[in-house]
Order: C-alpha cells, then sequence, then structure tokens
C-alpha cells in the first residue's frame, strides 16, 4: 500500500506543484495594484478567496500532469518504465480515476472563489487535456498550449476579484513555457542545441517583457532587479551546460531548473507590483521545490 500511495505522489510531480501556487500569487499581486488594492490587508481578509484559487490551481496542475502520464504510457513502457504507469505500481485506470478527481477538485473551487475564475478554471482544464491527448506531438502546437495553461493560471490569479485587466500580462509565461518544452525535446535523446538557442532568445525576451511591463505599470524595477538577476542565473546557467554538452542529462537538469524557476519569475511579479518582503514571502516556495525534486522527478 505504502508503494502505490508514493506511485500516486509521483504521477502528481509534488515539487511542481508549488510554482503553480506561485502563478496565482502573481496574479493575485498584479490585479490588486492595477486596482489599488491594498495587498496585505487584502490577503488577511480575504485569505478564504486565496487559498481557494491557490488549491485550485494545484490541483488542475496535479490533475495535467497524471492524465500525462496517461496518455504517455505505452511510450513511457519503452522510454521510462520506471514511471508509475509503466511499471505496474499504479493501474491505469486508477490514475485516470485520480487525476479526474483532481480535476474535479481544482474546477470546484475555482467557481466557488468567482464566476471568472471557475470559467478560466474549465478553459485551462481543456488545454491541459488537449495537450496531453494530442498537440503535445506537435513541434510548434505542443509548446504553444503548455504555455496557455501556465498563462491562464496567471490569468486565473489575476481573476481574484471577478474582473480581469491587462491580460496580455499573462502572455509572458506562455514564452517562457514554450521556451522549457523547446528544450524538453531532447530529454530523452538529447541533440537539441537548435532549441535550445532558441529557448535562450525567448528568456531574454521573458526578462525585457517582466522589465517594461513593470516599468510601464509601477516603475519598480528596483525592488525587482535582485529577484530578476536570480531568475536570470538560474534559468541560464543550466542551459548553458545543456548547450555545451547536449547530453540528457544536462537537458533535463535546463529544463528542472525552467520549471522551478517559475517560482522566481513570478517573485519578480510580485516584487515589481507590490513589495520585496511578499516578493520574498513567494520565493520561500523554490526551497520547498527543491527538496521535493530530490524525492520525486520534475519531469
Amino acid at each position: 500500500m505504502k508503494d502505490k500511495l508514493m506511485g500516486f505522489a509521483r504521477l502528481a510531480r509534488p515539487a511542481n506543484l508549488p510554482t503553480a501556487a506561485a502563478d496565482i500569487l502573481a496574479g493575485i499581486a498584479i490585479a490588486l495594484y492595477l486596482r489599488k488594492i491594498e495587498v496585505v490587508n487584502f490577503l488577511v481578509e480575504q485569505s478564504g478567496d486565496v487559498l481557494l484559487l491557490v488549491f485550485s490551481s494545484v490541483a488542475l496542475y496535479a490533475g495535467g500532469v497524471v492524465f500525462n502520464d496517461v496518455f504517455d504510457a505505452e511510450l513511457d513502457a519503452l522510454e521510462r518504465p520506471e514511471r508509475a504507469i509503466p511499471s505496474g505500481l499504479v493501474p491505469k485506470r486508477e490514475a485516470v480515476y485520480f487525476g479526474t478527481i483532481l480535476m474535479l477538485i481544482g474546477i470546484t473551487l475555482a467557481f466557488k472563489c468567482a464566476m471568472l475564475s471557475g470559467l478560466i478554471s474549465v478553459a485551462l482544464t481543456i488545454t491541459i487535456l488537449t495537450y496531453d491527448g494530442y498537440f503535445k506531438q506537435f513541434g510548434f502546437g505542443g509548446p504553444l498550449n503548455m504555455g496557455i495553461c501556465r498563462g491562464l493560471n496567471l490569468l486565473m490569479g489575476m481573476s481574484i476579484l471577478g474582473t480581469v485587466s491587462n491580460w496580455y500580462i499573462s502572455l509572458v509565461p506562455v514564452v517562457y513555457i514554450f521556451a522549457i518544452t523547446l528544450i524538453s525535446r531532447g530529454e530523452v535523446h538529447g541533440d537539441n542545441k537548435k532549441h535550445i538557442i532558441w529557448a535562450g532568445i525567448l528568456y531574454a525576451i521573458v526578462i525585457l517583457s517582466i522589465t517594461l511591463i513593470v516599468l510601464q505599470q509601477k516603475d519598480n524595477v528596483l525592488i525587482m532587479a535582485p529577484f530578476l538577476i536570480l531568475f536570470g542565473y538560474l534559468i541560464y546557467r543550466p542551459l548553458l551546460k545543456a548547450y555545451k554538452e547536449n547530453s540528457p542529462k544536462n537537458i533535463k537538469k535546463a529544463v528542472m531548473g525552467g520549471v522551478l524557476s517559475l517560482v522566481v519569475m513570478n517573485a519578480c511579479w510580485v516584487a515589481g507590483f507590490t513589495d520585496w518582503y511578499l516578493a520574498v514571502a513567494v520565493l520561500l516556495l523554490l526551497p520547498i521545490s527543491i527538496l521535493l525534486s530530490k524525492l520525486f522527478a520534475v519531469t
């Protein structure tokens, strides 16, 4: 029983889940600034709504990666036989039930927060499943679809007040996840230097976009700068190593670095739209992700 429970945990990719929570917190910080609402008071008074969206996002992310392994079961039997489904630790049917329950929980929690949040959660669920079941196979459509998932997650955080303005901000994580998904194309066989070059360019666009958006809205770049520097270091260091030695091992580390650094990117948003101490609070999710990544696979 213990091994089976561990199999279900592995399916949900626990190390990745804090990144989903960070998306929501960043989205909330952006929305509150745009509506000129004091952040700390809101977090105290409306903590219930904040938690609803955080747990909704975590459940939808977990459900999405479960279905990723469901759809990939036959391929994983050849390329990653150690995974929970091909190893026989979790039967495929039970994984389907597990993923379905997680997604229903996520949608329900989002609707309890706000109608708009619920509608975005439904769109997010559809986008997740279309990626898992179909678009993943396409060189351009797959990364774009995955990026839209992350953009919708940030947008769901921005919807906490029941409306969304400046929706274009959610396009930044779309570009970022597009880059990570490009890198992951070589995770099994290596030999993806062209994708790594493109990912490096897209990373630069993301950093520049965050800077320009914050300059346009609040001119809080000096407060955000340390977080932005940390973000750049954490994503480019493994990427450059993967380019120099284009092995599956280094590519996997570059993907893992990109995924876990989502927490830092969200801390940049929080620092840019609120203040440094709130950004530090979000950044504390990073060591949790790193610790969990030593116990569970990220990719």
